[in-house]
């Protein structure tokens, strides 16, 4: 997934930007405001974490713009304890979640996960565009080529759903044991063979996979 970082203090930004990126993210930063709302409607994102105060155009700049023009794409504001009492700002103008400096990686992490699942997975979307031409369908959990169902098993269509919600993260066999699987007696040869029914029915592209990271799926450019 792609994630466009908008802070202005270059030790945040260098170290928000390097922790993503080892978490499979692809981030492009920014200091300045001007040239991120540019990025914005030259490139493809699929999340914004902007700071609020910024040179050029502010986080709120940004937000209302997008929200005018009925761009709903995912915004996380990174607040400082001054803009806390503003943060309603943030809210009534379309952010869909904040977090406030200091703050450590991990919660970073968790807020980004909690609001791309919300936003591609348990949003009222119909469908969620993949890689490939593909697209899945939460309600049902099934995967489509253009008006096509593919015919998935319910456990394929369980590592279907859970690749989906992680989408353009690597998720490690192990995970996929303990979230889908539940800890059930299987190997991770039976896990492979699982992901390579679902290439084989669908396409060997449509799930990447990478030698100790796992596999992932990628949402449509």
């Amino acid at each position: 997934m792609k994630i466009l970082l908008l802070e202005d203090e270059i030790e945040y930004n260098e170290t928000i930007s390097e922790y993503l990126e080892t978490l499979g993210y692809e981030v492009t930063s920014f200091e300045n405001g001007d040239e991120a709302l540019d990025a914005i409607y030259s490139k493809s994102f699929h999340l914004l974490l902007l700071d609020i105060r910024v040179p050029g155009a502010t986080g709120y700049d940004i937000v209302r713009q997008l929200r005018q023009e009925e761009n709903d794409i995912p915004v996380i504001f990174i607040t400082s304890l001054s803009d806390i009492d503003n943060l309603s700002i943030g809210y009534e103008l379309g952010c869909n979640d904040y977090i406030r400096k200091p703050f450590a990686s991990r919660e970073l992490k968790y807020r980004i996960e909690q609001v791309l699942k919300l936003y591609y997975y348990h949003s009222n979307k119909e469908r969620i565009m993949l890689h490939g031409g593909y697209s899945f369908e939460p309600s049902s959990a099934q995967i489509l080529k253009g008006e096509e169902t593919i015919a998935l098993s319910e456990k394929e269509r369980k590592v279907a759903a859970y690749l989906v919600q992680h989408a353009g993260e690597f998720i490690p066999t192990k995970q996929l044991w303990e979230d889908v699987w539940e800890y059930k007696m299987v190997t991770e040869a039976d896990i492979r063979m699982c992901i390579k029914k679902i290439r084989a029915k669908t396409s060997p592209d449509l799930i990447v996979s990478k030698k100790g990271l796992g596999y992932k799926i990628d949402l449509a450019q």
